[in-house]
């Protein structure tokens, strides 16, 4: 549909944000008069003046991420609409010169050195700042020169531009021909490739498969090169910033251990013998052979929850309940103020997220909803991360209210969890209980184990360029194809196309991103069991981390649910979940 002919009340109501084009130009003005930082230079030596400063970072900072965020949303939901772009360059260009301005705070800061900058973080005056000055601490063996600062924030344009460009390319300018699907055409996008993939016709999967990825075929030296020049970013601002890797530089900046991502792989290497005896189920239940494109068939017939949105929104609250009246009450609101974009229209982003600034109304979401039961269980996601900044923003300072992507998976899988367990638990017979079980393997499949194989790959990529490897299309597929047959299997053939999957996932452009999926599923079934199995504590628990921002690192704050990923059992019990889901499926074949 055009954007146009869709009704009101399903897209979002951007004018809470900002009533147009003429308002965005003229807060933009406003921040661009108060846009220098040079009366703080050389004067960063004493606690009122850094609060001041600080001050008036967060003041700029918080309208240009609303003004940011209103023009990633109109660039969003329409990209054939030059409106979006526009505004993005706008902000983007005060964007660099704000950082090209504060680029001299750190190293000024830095100067006066550890034990004078553990005094100022201490001062009760710097409350709502000791994080910022503690992170310059821990940065003190990576921070350069002021000069050099200036160079590299002057940058930041540039960095985003490998991102920009594929996303262009893989929403609005990749030609996606049509297929014959019960002798009608079916244009193949984004979001009707889930759709087609899950038909009972393989034939229709494998035509669909096939079509999807020859568009990608044909650009695949045009996205090799932007991905590589995405990665030789990143190698290089890890060498200037002196870390070891792209990786440990990627995990420092989320105050994560990089044994947390070591162990990831090693411990998702050692439950692969159980997926493999999963897709093994699969094939014997399909009675044919499989292809990658037979993974997401619907093993029970007539089982898929083709709901509409309406209908789906009741089911997620329905799953949801263990959340108790006030969490419901938060998704009812978003859906009667228009918080959600609800359908795919020409020229709209692909997928789904959440977006929440400190300074806006509240979250929003973005959504591209079909009637699929991976739609509904997208509604319920994508508010978890939309209630999770809500009840943050609502507790936190701004200082504090942003919380790493780390922990950003948690919230909108819990909700997956608890509303898998609900289908489970409800299934009205035999074989739509054999349905969900296998949805819930399916869920545990590609988010813990698939993005753990994506993010790999990442490591594999990173470290190809780090040693000054050729970086081609060919060594890109091989590894990728490598890894593909060691996760799923010999019950499963790895045709010739998924050998360039790598080429159209988005978030390889936000490196070491992905692998937050798997150690955010494995910490929302440690809180979704709890939740289930215990009360009001648990509950309140559980919010008591929805509300605590960044207020302090991560891995500390996921032990307020009662998860501790430092150690084994959180990952155990994961595996452990998915084993005995199977084990259960099982009895049914």
């Amino acid at each position: 549909m055009k954007r146009s002919e869709i009704e009101l009340k399903y897209k979002w109501n951007t004018d809470e944000i900002l009533t147009g084009k003429q308002e965005f130009i003229a807060k933009l003005d406003e921040i661009k008069k108060v846009l220098s930082f040079s009366d703080f230079k050389g004067r960063l030596n004493n606690v009122k003046t850094i609060k001041e400063c600080f001050e008036k970072v967060y003041y700029i900072l918080g309208q240009l991420e609303v003004l940011s965020v209103y023009a990633m949303m109109k660039k969003d939901e329409d990209g054939t609409n030059p409106l979006g772009n526009e505004l993005s360059c706008m902000v983007e260009e005060v964007y660099v010169k704000f950082s090209s301005e504060v680029s001299f705070i750190d190293p000024e800061l830095s100067r006066l050195g550890k034990e004078k900058l553990t005094e100022i973080a201490n001062n009760p005056e710097m409350s709502l700042y000791d994080l910022d000055i503690k992170k310059v601490i821990e940065m003190l063996p990576h921070l350069l020169s002021e000069e050099t600062e200036m160079v590299l924030s002057l940058g930041g344009k540039v960095y985003g531009g490998y991102d920009d460009a594929f996303s262009m390319l893989d929403n609005v300018d990749l030609d996606f021909p049509s297929i014959k699907v019960d002798n009608e055409k079916v244009k193949v996008t984004h979001a009707t490739y889930s759709l087609l993939l899950q038909n009972p016709n393989q034939n229709v999967r494998k035509s669909a498969f096939k079509s999807y990825y020859k568009a990608y075929a044909k650009v695949l030296n045009t996205i090799t090169a932007l991905y590589k020049g995405n990665v030789d970013k990143d190698v290089f601002l890890a060498r200037v910033r002196k870390f070891p890797s792209s990786l440990a530089k990627a995990l420092f900046a989320e105050e994560v251990d990089v044994k947390v991502y070591k162990n990831l792989i090693s411990s998702v290497h050692k439950a692969l013998p159980t997926l493999h005896r999963y897709i093994a189920d699969r094939k014997t239940i399909l009675g044919q052979t499989i292809h990658m494109y037979d993974l997401y068939v619907p093993i029970t017939e007539n089982a898929d929850l083709k709901l509409d949105y309406e209908e789906a929104f009741d089911l997620v609250l329905e799953g949801l309940k263990p959340l108790g009246e006030d969490y419901l009450n938060l998704l009812r609101r978003a859906k009667n103020e228009r918080w959600i974009d609800v359908y795919e229209n020409d020229g709209k982003r692909s997928g789904a997220y959440s977006v929440s600034v400190y300074n806006t109304p509240h979250p929003y979401v973005l959504l591209n909803h079909n009637k699929t039961t991976h739609s509904v269980f997208t509604i319920a996601h994508e508010l978890g991360h939309s209630i999770h900044s809500y009840f943050s923003n609502k507790t936190q300072p701004e200082t504090k209210a942003d919380y790493k992507i780390f922990v950003a998976e948690v919230a909108s899988t819990v909700n997956e969890i608890l509303l898998i367990k609900y289908l489970i638990a409800n299934a009205k017979d035999d074989k739509t209980k054999k349905y969900f079980l296998s949805y819930y393997l399916d869920t545990i499949r590609t988010t813990l184990f698939r993005q753990t194989m994506f993010s790999e790959f990442e490591e594999k990529a990173h470290a190809i360029a780090e040693k000054g490897e050729p970086f081609t299309k060919e060594v890109l597929n091989s590894i990728y194809l490598k890894l593909n047959k060691k996760y799923y299997g010999k019950s499963v053939v790895s045709d010739k196309e998924i050998s360039f999957e790598w080429a159209r996932i988005p978030h390889f452009y936000r490196a070491f991103y992905v692998y937050k999926y798997a150690t955010g599923i494995i910490s929302a079934i440690a809180i979704a069991e709890r939740i289930l199995s215990g009360g009001e504590k648990e509950v309140k628990e559980y919010f008591d981390f929805l509300s605590s921002g960044c207020s302090n690192i991560p891995t500390e704050l996921l032990k307020l649910t009662g998860v501790d990923l430092l150690g084994g059992d959180a990952m155990d019990l994961a595996f452990k979940s998915f084993e005995d889901a199977l084990t259960e499926f099982e009895k049914f074949m």
